[in-house]
């Protein structure tokens, strides 16, 4: 098996068809063999009928499996995807992602022409429901909207720069070896008060072990953006939700004595950076989205040392 495709999905019956639509259009040579996992994330709607009725009607010949994975989290969803994939190489695809026909093919070509990369990203465009608010350039990276040009790049993972999961690759025994089996951060469920950051967790963990965190400008993807996720209340919530992770993220790759310091660093910093974003915009903090985005991704990094969920 040359490549797996999982699919982490939570209530995902209105979005799994057109990415599934997607996979059947792959343009693959006909010597590669891959298959396709879904990884129900424990869904109460839908989900696992609208797979059945695809595997009753599928057209390629390439195996569409369907897994249950009742511990609520995106980072145990992917977890069980890794487990289950006879593919040492493993992409990752969101239920709203919808990738470009050549990319199960430009996948495997840049995994063999980039033996050192751990795990890698292309592009990823967005396609909105509704016009974005004014602003959104600066917002739309935190909804995995990003293009880091048309040139093959390393991203800096000690500067927490890189790419998110909605359409991510990573080599199997990577993550085997080197993801712990108990994250620290599990993803945007209601039990860690909506925190995110299990994407980076796992690259962190990746890149600390000697592997290449790299950027595909072939591997493209285009991200399906609901009317609600660019309403205020959501975009500001996000951006707390962000913050919040930055402590945690930043120990991961630290040797425990640095520890201290890092908190002791980030709070100051991000004291700093909250100040000086009030004094700027003074009463109008939280007129323009933009702005207040900003003020909460700031506000939530102050505050992330409190929410450390491991320390080591």
């Amino acid at each position: 098996m040359d490549f797996s495709v999982v699919i982490p999905t939570y209530n995902g019956a209105e979005r799994l068809p057109k990415v599934l639509d997607c996979l059947q259009a792959q343009e693959v040579p006909p010597d590669l063999q891959w298959e396709i996992i879904i990884v129900d994330n424990n869904s109460r709607d839908e989900t696992a009928a609208i797979v059945e009725q695809y595997q009753s009607t599928w057209n390629i010949d390439v195996p569409l499996r369907y897994v249950l994975e009742p511990l609520q989290g995106a980072a145990f969803a992917r977890q069980t995807g890794i487990r289950q994939a006879h593919s040492e190489l493993v992409g990752f695809l969101d239920d709203d992602n919808l990738p470009a026909t050549n990319w199960v093919a430009e996948a495997i070509a840049f995994s063999r022409q980039f033996p050192a990369a751990g795990a890698f990203s292309g592009p990823i465009d967005g396609c909105f429901d509704i016009e974005p608010p004014a602003g959104f350039d600066a917002i739309k990276p935190y909804l995995a909207i990003r293009n880091h040009g048309n040139e093959v790049k390393e991203f800096e993972p000690n500067k927490l720069q890189l790419p998110p999961a909605a359409s991510l690759v990573v080599r199997k025994q990577a993550w085997l070896d080197n993801v712990p089996s108990q994250p620290a951060l599990i993803g945007r469920v209601k039990e860690t008060g909506m925190l995110g950051g299990e994407d980076y967790e796992v690259l962190l963990h990746i890149h600390k072990a000697g592997w290449k965190i790299m950027y595909a400008p072939a591997l493209r993807t285009t991200h399906q953006i609901p009317a609600q996720r660019l309403e205020r209340d959501y975009l500001l919530q996000l951006a707390r939700s962000c913050g919040l992770t930055t402590c945690q993220l930043l120990l991961i790759n630290a040797e425990n004595w640095r520890k201290p310091i890092i908190v002791f660093r980030l709070f100051l910093g991000s004291f700093r950076r909250l100040c000086w974003h009030i004094l700027k915009h003074k009463k109008h903090t939280h007129e323009d989205l933009a702005t207040a985005f900003e003020f909460e991704f700031h506000l939530g990094s102050l505050l992330s040392p409190v929410y450390i969920r491991r320390w080591s």
